[in-house]
């Protein structure tokens, strides 16, 4: 694991922390659901949505490497569902693009169906508006 880079990511999960650590110009995008947030306001509207449709939303580091500009986290992404039968545990990889001092984008990559399935969901469910 690269050095600080767990407490790093640990710090950058907090809502005022993650809009700090991206420049306003920054970008996260979600994988799983295919969807590309943009600039700090985006950013937050992203993570308030998260919060309000899974109960204990969390990540877990397993490793962490570093390479010039990019990180590459490896982890367990977990909650549950508000609604859904089961809570769900599925491996995660994010990759992080940085100028050195912010993330200039975001990656989160992992698998929607087995987040689905473990939830006991449908595999075409989709969130409420």
């Amino acid at each position: 694991m690269c050095a600080g880079c767990g407490r790093r990511l640990e710090r950058h999960r907090s809502q005022r922390a993650r809009l700090a650590v991206h420049p306003p110009d920054g970008t996260y995008t979600d994988q799983g659901i295919d969807v590309t947030f943009h600039g700090r306001q985006g950013i937050a509207g992203w993570k308030a949505r998260t919060d309000s449709l899974i109960d204990n939303v969390h990540v877990t580091v397993h490793a962490a490497h570093r390479d010039g500009h990019h990180i590459t986290i490896e982890g367990i992404y977990a909650g549950h569902i508000k609604g859904a039968p089961k809570p769900f545990a599925v491996p995660l990889a994010t990759l992080l693009d940085t100028d050195r001092r912010r993330i200039t984008a975001e990656q989160d990559f992992y698998s929607l169906g087995a987040v689905l399935t473990q939830s006991g969901l449908p595999a075409d469910w989709t969130p409420p508006l």
